[in-house]
């Protein structure tokens, strides 16, 4: 550096000179005197250097021909340095992550102070509670992913029929089973389906009533003939159903872990062990006590009605919604159980002596759930005016606790339905007539760069953005 640029340099808070800033490639000319408003940044400093040794320590490198010094820095987010030195104020770049920008602006000596009114309350939420934001991200990048690892796990098992003897057939008899809707004959076969799971579920309903119930000359209970024919039927329909479906599955290791499979499996279950165990009891009196056994399982018939699942597109979407709202599921128990022990605790201090149905901690848990959750049995109520006031507090705060949760588990099943609406169009759309071509629905390459943008996602916050954005670029230009 020559003693003439030197001196230049020394004297610029006298003179209005110019000095080139070059961040990253972007070039921009800024006077002295603007610079010297702030002192104490990094800019600043670079007035007071005497020596090429001391201005490499706060730039990258300096070209004392051009009188320009280059930082390689983010160029995108030096317009805002800018701005600030122009105004004195700096505001937040929203693409950018809050942590990111914090080490920035560090870089450059502008203290946090500095950033405007419009952009702290923003900025500071931000940085302060960054988990919340982190939750909902990986959310949304969990139940995303899922939906391109469905699609490709879809078209992966479909492949699998090429190398298999009949494999064309297969997957058309496995595309008919396991998606209704794909065609004609999967409509049909879906539409049989519900009609035996409802009717499953009506007879066994009707079973239960006075008039229908059969009493042999022992007085024991039996079933009525006309039900008992249509539970076999139904039987023989889903074991027909699960066998059809697990004889042309594409793999058989893998069929008994899909949940819906595993339903089918435990819908039939109960009437094979019910079969069993009355075989025993018959044979061997002394094992009557079974008998017993056999009774609870048949009320799990009930459980057939999760079959339905597999031809709902609103059940399979609100099972994937408790799969990824675990978070917001055990908030809204862990809000619950806060709100039921200290309610309880208080009611069972003001009425215990004149309140026999809440003369126990156990037994106030109970009111506590009954009024929190708004439900509201009437079974057990304060009398004394302390403990209704107790009890009024109890049900508004259950309310919000409630309330709070409930919006973000909605929003969450709108997104799965929709998906799953997607997902089901993408898998009917397909066509396997002269075998596996191609995947058309899901691109491999897109999906690469869907897992690529996740990673960056987790490392920039590009939702948000602040209104001054315009006005600065205003500024700028």
């Amino acid at each position: 550096m020559t003693g003439q640029s030197l001196k230049a340099l020394s004297e610029a808070n006298f003179e209005d000179n110019e000095i080139s800033i070059n961040v990253g490639g972007f070039k921009k000319k800024m006077r002295s005197n603007t610079l010297l408003r702030f002192p104490e940044t990094r800019l600043g400093k670079l007035l007071s250097c005497h020596s090429k040794e001391s201005i490499l320590e706060l730039c990258d490198d300096y070209d004392d021909t051009k009188n320009e010094f280059y930082f390689d820095r983010n160029p995108e987010l030096f317009p805002y340095v800018l701005h600030f030195y122009n105004t004195g104020k700096l505001h937040v770049m929203g693409e950018l992550c809050v942590f990111s920008f914090s080490q920035e602006i560090e870089y450059w000596g502008i203290n946090e102070f500095f950033i405007d009114s419009c952009c702290s309350y923003s900025y500071h939420g931000r940085k302060m509670e960054p988990d919340q934001e982190k939750w909902e991200e990986q959310s949304d990048q969990e139940s995303t992913t899922s939906s391109f690892d469905e699609i490709l796990a879809f078209y992966n098992d479909a492949s699998k029929f090429d190398k298999q003897p009949f494999g064309n057939i297969r997957r058309q008899l496995w595309l008919a089973l396991d998606n209704p809707g794909y065609s004609v004959l999967s409509r049909i076969f879906s539409v049989l389906s519900i009609v035996v799971v409802l009717g499953s579920i009506v007879t066994m309903c009707l079973n239960s009533l006075p008039d229908f119930q059969i009493v042999d000359s022992n007085g024991t209970p039996e079933e009525d003939p006309r039900f008992e024919i249509v539970e076999h039927f139904g039987i023989a329909w889903f074991t027909f159903e699960l066998v059809a479906r697990f004889a042309v599955a594409p793999d058989f290791l893998k069929f008994f872990k899909h949940a819906l499979n595993l339903i089918d499996l435990m819908s039939i279950l109960p009437f094979y062990i019910t079969l069993i165990v009355n075989l025993v009891v018959e044979s061997s009196p002394t094992l009557a006590n079974l008998g017993r056994v056999a009774q609870v399982l048949r009320l799990m018939r009930i459980f057939r009605i999760l079959k339905l699942a597999r031809h709902s597109t609103g059940l399979r979407s609100l099972g994937a919604t408790l799969k990824y709202s675990y978070r917001e599921v055990g908030l809204l128990l862990l809000y619950l159980s806060v709100g039921i022990s200290i309610f309880s605790v208080v009611a069972y201090t003001i009425e215990k002596e004149e309140n026999e149905g809440l003369a126990t901690i156990p037994a106030c848990w109970w009111w506590a759930t009954v009024s929190m959750t708004t439900v509201g049995y009437g079974d057990v109520v304060p009398g004394s005016t302390a403990g209704k006031l107790t009890a009024s507090a109890c049900i508004l705060a259950g309310i919000l606790v409630v309330v709070l949760p409930i919006t973000l588990i909605f929003n969450k099943f709108s997104h799965f339905y929709r998906r799953q609406k997607q997902l089901e169009s993408a898998m009917r759309s397909c066509d396997f007539g002269d075998g596996m071509k191609e995947v058309p629905s899901v691109n491999l390459r897109d999906y690469y760069a869907y897992k690529v943008k996740s990673l960056m996602a987790s490392l920039t916050n590009m939702s948000r953005s602040t209104p001054s954005e315009l006005s600065l670029n205003d500024s700028l230009h």
